[in-house]
Formats: structure tokens, sequence, C-alpha cells
């Protein structure tokens, strides 16, 4: 089936683009051979355009988890990020099967797509293939180096919006910092210095160490871990597929960064 030039730029239209240095635009998807965008986009104009369109791109939207290389979780992205990634050779599927995990290239991906029944599926009129929910990057072995910015809001959400001297937990119109060492004292703004406290014990503690108020903190206060989907933040809820590369029940709160 051969497409006119018109129809070329409304598939490009249809490709997801994104800044590249020089503040060029770069299709993501340009490495790919034609006939992979025919079969990916293009839809079958008997087939009718807008339900296919509207079905292809719920599908190509959906959040995959990314894992590094040591099958660490380290991003999200959208399963059209995760199609190119696939695609060009650099991640694969991850799949459990019982008790174990297998892993898929793009190729081997399509052809295990193909008897899946499910409803998580993009159709082309090439192809159906599955949306995946796990990929793993084949050459990124690192996680992000980042550190939380220290605001009063991340240091709330450290303490889980809980006051350090007495134990209870208050929404943040109703808690103060605290300098655990008063600035006066010689104390610094850190995070290794600053606690979520409530009004009556900011009160009571006054300009003053918490041994000289004859108050304890709950625990030490530290700098807390960057933890990358921490940032991105998790949708709700989380995919089932997702729980055995993250300790999601200890994620109570995300900082921002």
């Amino acid at each position: 089936m051969g497409f006119s030039g018109s129809e070329w730029e409304e598939a490009n239209d249809l490709l997801e683009v994104r800044p590249v240095a020089g503040g060029r635009k770069k299709n993501v998807f340009a490495a790919l051979p034609r006939p992979f965008f025919v079969g990916w986009l293009i839809l079958d104009r008997i087939g009718g355009r807008g339900y296919w369109v509207e079905k292809a791109m719920g599908a190509l939207d959906r959040t995959v988890l990314v894992l590094n290389r040591l099958w660490q979780a380290v991003n999200l992205c959208s399963a059209r990020r995760a199609f190119c990634l696939l695609y060009q050779g650099y991640a694969q599927v991850v799949q459990q099967e019982g008790d174990s995990y297998a892993t898929y290239a793009f190729w081997e991906w399509l052809e295990y797509s193909t008897e899946y029944e499910g409803h998580d599926v993009v159709h082309t009129v090439s192809f159906r293939i599955r949306v995946p929910k796990v990929i793993l990057l084949v050459f990124f072995d690192q996680l992000p180096t980042k550190e939380v910015k220290l605001t009063r809001y991340n240091v709330f959400q450290r303490d889980n919006f809980t006051c350090q001297y007495c134990g209870r937990r208050f929404s943040k119109e109703f808690l103060n910092l605290d300098h655990v060492i008063p600035r006066e004292r010689g104390g610094e703004t850190s995070w290794e210095n600053l606690v979520c406290s409530c009004v009556e014990c900011n009160s009571r503690k006054g300009n003053r160490t918490p041994k000289e108020a004859g108050m304890r903190l709950l625990r030490k206060p530290r700098k807390p871990k960057w933890r990358p989907l921490l940032h991105s933040g998790l949708p709700a809820p989380v995919e089932d597929a997702w729980h055995r590369f993250l300790n999601v029940d200890s994620w109570k709160v995300e900082l921002t960064q």
C-alpha cells in the first residue's frame, strides 16, 4: 500500500518529538525504517482512522517500569518510548514466568504477543504487539546520581509529617521546622540539624537544645537518599508486575527534587 507525502506528514505528526542539543527537535523513531512507521502508526483506511488512533495512542501512553542492567528500578517511561528502546536494541521486555523472569528482544516479544488474548495490546495494520509492563536496559548499569533538595516540604516528607519530639502526626499547616541545635548556638540549616516539630513542642523547646529542654528526638535526622522513582512519582495503583522490583510499602511519601 502506497502513501502520499501528506500521509507521511500525518504519520510523523503522530510520532513523539523531543528537544535535542541546539534547540532542535528530534523524532525519537527517526532511526526506524519507513515500513515500521507504516506498520506502527499508519492506520488501515478501510478500518476507519479515528477508532484505531484512539485505541493505539491510549495503549502507547501506558506507563512502563524501567530497570537498569543490574535489575534495579531507575525510571518510568511511556509504552511509546519503551517500544522505541526495544526496537533499537537498547532494552528487552521482562516477563514473569512462574517464579522466574524471562527477557525478550523486540522480535521475540512480537512473536510472543501473537497468541496473547488480553486487552493491553497495540493493533496495527501489519501486526499486534503486547504492551510491556517492565523493560530492562541492556547497557545502563548505574543509578542516577542526584540529591534531594533541602526544602521545608521535603523535611516534612522525610519525617512523614510527624513531630520528631512527641511522635504525633499533623497536616503541614500545624508543623514547623526546628533547628535541633539552635542557629544562635551555631546550628546549621542542614538535613542533619532540621526536624519536623509541632507548634506545641516547638514552643516548649524554644531556643534550647533537646537535652536542655528535657526532650528526646524520635530518631537522628539524616540526609535522605534520592530515589529516582520517588522523584518521578508512582502511578496509583502500582502494577502487580512492578512489586518485586519496588519496595512499595516503605515509600510512604514522595520527595520533590
